[in-house]
């Protein structure tokens, strides 16, 4: 049995900020060549994890190994061999794709000029900028600046990288290429972490960490996270969603509502009560129509914190 290389090891790790809690005592574990991706709202503490992790910040407490490497006493050797992106990567706008390409090729000490065209071909390859190497970048569409970012923080051949809201303001379909060049990156073994607000991302991910208030509240698959929601899940839609949510709220079959345009979403606690739930909303002039739906990974997500609002 080969045994499993991982690229990022924690445990226990925690930091705080005066009296808060900023980071709470997480741990997890990151093979070489898979994707994770760290969840939750602002404040949760996704970034400052991401800075401790890349020697940025020190942890007041736990451990973690980037690449082997001790965070606290290998701060600087992990900054050399690690690649980071985020949704405000520096790239320079007076400069074309080419030079920003070959700037950072130096920063990171590829010193031989063969070597680095070498890289550079590869990466223009891999993200498909052949045609714009002599573009300035503050020419360049938001997708062709993130795709030229990555190609930055990867010229290094790192073997982890970290995306911190690297997919912030692109559009779906950019969104969706950009997955697929992240993909290629964790088949050649680089371990990946990704922080992110779309919920549709994190199925990319071969593993989910779903934060708030500085903790991890699951860590699992993103199909274990959906097939663990308690409760069965329906779409009511109808013409008048107030009316709808005012007669339902009443319910005590109805565990928790949620609006989306003309659709209500609601739990209940069992398939059963569904028949006496419509009834309910005809008995208040209500006709509705009603399907059952598959919960999401932010149907999962809203059910954890609101669970974990009530043992507060």
């Amino acid at each position: 049995m080969v045994e499993k290389v991982f690229a990022v090891q924690v445990k226990d790790l925690f930091k705080r900020f005066g009296s808060f809690m900023a980071v709470d005592h997480i741990s997890f574990e990151i093979p070489a060549g898979e994707i994770f991706g760290l969840l939750g709202p602002n404040g949760a503490g996704k970034t400052t994890t991401i800075r401790m992790l890349c020697g940025l910040i020190k942890p007041d407490g736990g451990e973690a190994y980037v690449l082997g490497q001790d965070i606290r006493k290998k701060a600087e050797q992990i900054k050399k061999n690690i690649g980071y992106m985020s949704q405000k990567f520096s790239l320079y706008n007076d400069l074309t794709v080419l030079e920003n390409l070959d700037f950072y090729a130096s920063v990171y000490g590829i010193q031989s000029r063969s070597e680095r065209n070498q890289r550079l071909d590869e990466l223009f390859n891999l993200t498909g900028l052949q045609n714009l190497g002599k573009e300035q970048v503050r020419a360049l569409s938001g997708a062709w600046r993130q795709r030229l970012a990555l190609a930055c923080a990867v010229v290094h051949r790192p073997k982890m990288l970290f995306l911190d809201e690297a997919t912030a303001g692109v559009d779906p379909v950019s969104r969706r290429e950009f997955w697929e060049l992240i993909y290629q990156l964790a088949s050649e073994g680089i371990g990946i972490l990704t922080t992110t607000h779309y919920m549709d991302e994190a199925d990319y991910c071969n593993q989910i960490g779903m934060m708030y208030q500085g903790k991890l509240i699951s860590l699992a698959a993103p199909d274990e996270i959906k097939n663990s929601y308690a409760g069965s899940l329906y779409e009511v839609s109808n013409d008048n969603t107030d009316k709808t949510v005012e007669l339902l709220q009443v319910l005590p079959q109805v565990r928790s509502l949620s609006v989306n345009g003309v659709q209500v979403r609601m739990t209940l606690e069992n398939p059963e009560s569904l028949a006496e739930v419509m009834a309910k909303l005809r008995q208040g002039g209500i006709y509705a129509e009603v399907s059952e739906v598959f919960p999401t990974l932010e149907d999962s997500f809203i059910a954890l914190v609101k669970a974990r609002r009530q043992q507060a």
